[in-house]
């Protein structure tokens, strides 16, 4: 028998080949359920449960996302004269369904607080969210969630990228910078820029905070129940002089974000010299119900030398996501790593990327690539070019590593997951849930045409699944009590 034709197809994802006899796997067993007593946090709507993204039927599930920066929302202009700190492409419907073709459900898309409250005593600005909300229904349209992400780099465009108004820089800056933006480095560590953060951190910041807390709020109450907004990230690589000021920043941040949206799901990051480190220190403190942690994975990507990127291994890339897993689980919460990247014209590129993605499914986490396009710094985009319409190429090797067939949304508790590429094989293990009815959703990306797809559910093949072109996704129903195995192949 032929298997069902569900194009297009899967040359450029090495799902190529199967055994002609699938693995005979033993019938499920007993009842089953969530593996721990925690309650949902919200019921009806994305959530969290037993340190899992859960969707509004129960499934676990999976961002697999991309970072993309957006002309009109990251702020990097100025109305005084200076130039521009760096270009910034523009997002469209076309990129949107592009996203989601190649594999991802996800853009974690960078706002500023500059271009929210640009003017201290004028209130927000609607204009600006506007064009954010522009960017959630593109995503809305395309079948894609959106993580809002408060972003920040050496804290404010005036002094370094972007982040914090003119007015919330304390002490005052001794100097204001313009472009272009080609000395970022030496902005992060500048007396002005460290010194902004202490105060903003320390007892003499707590009206900023106060202020920027209800900045994140307002925002939350423009999204309140939308459900195409996974979650709202407190602060893009915060650095604070100390850990308790950093949880002290998330417990008035989620306070406003929960009077705005009760059931929104805040995100949270780490100091950011984990960037350098690659840990962090465990919960010191009880967690927050409904947050995600949200850590950023760039080992060797900033401070390595060419010799160590010449030998680094799959092992080298490890220590980071294992230690990133402990650090969600003492905050009982589900890890979603929101940056990782690496230069496309750096050493070892494909291999690097690769790994990562081998090591994000490995460690359960959702993930998100830096970046879709670019054209400014070092032009680590999915895209390269001039940013013109006829400008963008898409990187090929970029897109091959990070692209692969990856669970959506598991009708259960999932134990482990992996495309592995050499077996061209992908497989899924997960213990059925009885309350979950709904079928798990795979992803599929789009690859070469006309290929054939080939899906068991506990060894015996289903002849009735079919593959969205749009989105990719292939519903697989397979479920209910006891253990679970769905295998994708190709022939």
């Amino acid at each position: 028998m032929h298997p069902r034709h569900l194009a297009p197809g899967l040359v450029a994802l090495g799902l190529l080949a199967c055994s002609s006899t699938p693995e005979t796997q033993p019938a499920p067993q007993g009842p089953s359920g969530p593996p721990c007593a925690d309650a949902r946090f919200a019921a009806g709507r994305a959530s969290t449960q037993c340190a899992q993204l859960v969707d509004a039927q129960g499934r676990v599930i999976f961002l697999h996302g991309v970072n993309a920066r957006v002309n009109g929302v990251f702020d990097v202009s100025f109305t005084d004269g200076r130039k521009e700190l760096e270009p910034i492409p523009a997002f469209t419907a076309s990129d949107a369904k592009q996203m989601r073709a190649m594999g991802f459900n996800a853009l974690r898309l960078p706002i500023n607080w500059s271009g929210l409250e640009p003017v201290d005593g004028k209130g927000f600005d609607e204009a600006y969210l506007d064009r954010v909300a522009a960017v959630v229904g593109l995503l809305s349209s395309a079948n894609s969630r959106v993580l809002i992400d408060f972003h920040q780099d050496a804290y404010s465009k005036e002094i370094g990228e972007d982040g914090a108004p003119l007015w919330a820089i304390k002490p005052a800056p001794t100097k204001l910078l313009e472009g272009p933006l080609n000395d970022l480095d030496k902005r992060r560590t500048s007396p002005q820029v460290l010194q902004a953060f202490s105060t903003f951190f320390s007892d003499d910041g707590a009206a900023l905070r106060t202020r920027f807390a209800a900045a994140v709020g307002h925002v939350a109450a423009r999204f309140a129940g939308n459900d195409a907004v996974i979650g709202i990230e407190i602060m893009n690589e915060p650095l604070a002089d100390e850990t308790a000021q950093l949880y002290r920043l998330h417990d008035e941040v989620i306070t406003a974000i929960r009077a705005a949206d009760p059931g929104r799901l805040a995100f949270f990051e780490p100091d950011a010299q984990r960037n350098l480190f690659n840990h962090a220190p465990l919960a010191a403190r009880d967690p927050w119900p409904g947050t995600v942690y949200s850590p950023h994975v760039y080992t060797l990507a900033f401070s390595g030398t060419d010799e160590e990127r010449t030998a680094m291994t799959r092992a080298t890339l490890e220590p980071s996501n294992k230690a990133a897993r402990a650090e969600a689980k003492s905050w009982n919460a589900p890890l979603a790593i929101t940056e990782f990247g690496y230069d496309p014209q750096g050493i070892q590129a494909s291999n690097y990327l690769g790994w990562q993605m081998e090591l994000e499914d490995q460690y359960q986490a959702s993930g998100f690539f830096w970046l879709w396009k670019e054209m400014s710094q070092g032009s680590w985009g999915l895209f390269g070019g001039d940013g013109t319409d006829f400008g963008w190429h898409v990187r090929e090797a970029v897109l091959t590593a990070v692209s692969r067939v990856a669970p959506e949304a598991v009708a259960g508790w999932p134990t482990s997951f992996a495309h592995d590429r050499a077996k061209k094989q992908f497989e899924l293990h997960f213990t059925g849930d009885p309350a979950i009815t709904a079928p798990s959703r795979i992803m599929v990306p789009a690859g070469q045409p006309d290929q054939f797809l080939i899906v068991t559910c506990d060894g015996v093949r289903l002849e009735s699944v079919e593959r969205d072109q749009a989105t990719g996704i292939v519903e697989v129903p397979c479920g209910g009590p006891g253990s679970h195995t769905i295998v994708i192949t190709g022939a």
